[in-house]
């Protein structure tokens, strides 16, 4: 593995989210940041496929994986920015810097740049597997993406429905996949993270590395910029009955709901 690939992803994605900042102080839509992020996290691993040195048809296998992930991702915020008001958790956050809002936005982004490169160069390590391709691991990889994929196509397309229904101003969504987890989309988002290392893990030495991609997407979705500031947010403005979904639906793994009877054993 060289190391002027990683420099030249490194740049990229600082220059990118560098942008992001810009165009959120410019038009004070926080949406726009997550757009820019997916599509330099995307174009970055575009790059890498074509930068690695693996086996062709895994390469190619990757970059069609990450496109679609890219342009889904980003077409289905950017659309969502155009028709809504300032993305929640980013608000809460500006709110609670106050005057120091830009800069410290500015080192925010900046962390989300090193934390695309983490990404990135999973993807990269993906590529790099000069492995025979389409052995079991390739197969798990496969499987793992798509499901992703599919799963969190599906659970976007439920909540949007949802959104357009009577009452969703004040309700809260539990249809679908949303039924057996309050976010099934953070669930999908992290297991398509998965399947890299499952590509990467052959003989070569850093190939482990690629497990970051997933372990650091669970931190950061699980614990910090993802359901933190949204049930922070949910909980502000759906009160009481948000909390009862939170005793019945699980966080993020999906799993089954909690009956009435369960919550009424819990209690006692």
């Amino acid at each position: 593995m060289e190391a002027y690939p990683l420099i030249i992803f490194a740049l990229w994605l600082s220059l990118a989210m560098t942008s992001a900042w810009a165009i959120q102080r410019a038009t004070g839509r926080s949406g726009w940041i997550d757009t820019i992020w997916s599509l330099a996290v995307g174009i970055g691993g575009i790059s890498a496929t074509l930068l690695a040195d693996g086996n062709f048809d895994r390469r190619l296998t990757v970059l069609l994986f990450v496109a679609l992930w890219s342009l889904r991702l980003a077409s289905h915020i950017g659309a969502r920015t155009r028709r809504s008001k300032e993305d929640p958790r980013y608000a809460q956050f500006l709110q609670e810097w106050g005057e120091q809002a830009a800069w410290r936005l500015f080192i925010f982004l900046q962390a989300q740049a090193i934390a695309a490169f983490i990404l990135v160069l999973a993807i990269y390590l993906a590529a790099e597997n000069d492995a025979y391709f389409l052995g079991p691991l390739d197969v798990i990889a496969i499987i793992v993406a798509l499901v992703a994929l599919c799963g969190e196509t599906l659970a976007d397309a439920q909540l949007a429905r949802f959104r357009k229904s009577p009452g969703a101003g004040t309700g809260i969504c539990e249809v679908g996949l949303w039924r057996y987890s309050r976010h099934p989309n953070y669930f999908f988002e992290w297991l398509f993270w998965c399947c890299f290392p499952f590509f990467a893990l052959s003989q070569a030495v850093l190939s482990w590395l690629s497990l970051l991609a997933p372990m650091m997407m669970y931190w950061l979705l699980v614990r910090v910029s993802g359901i933190p500031p949204l049930e922070e947010y949910m909980l502000r403005s759906r009160g009481d009955k948000f909390r009862a979904v939170q005793k019945r639906v699980n966080a993020f793994f999906p799993g089954p709901r909690k009956s009435v009877t369960q919550l009424h054993g819990e209690t006692w």
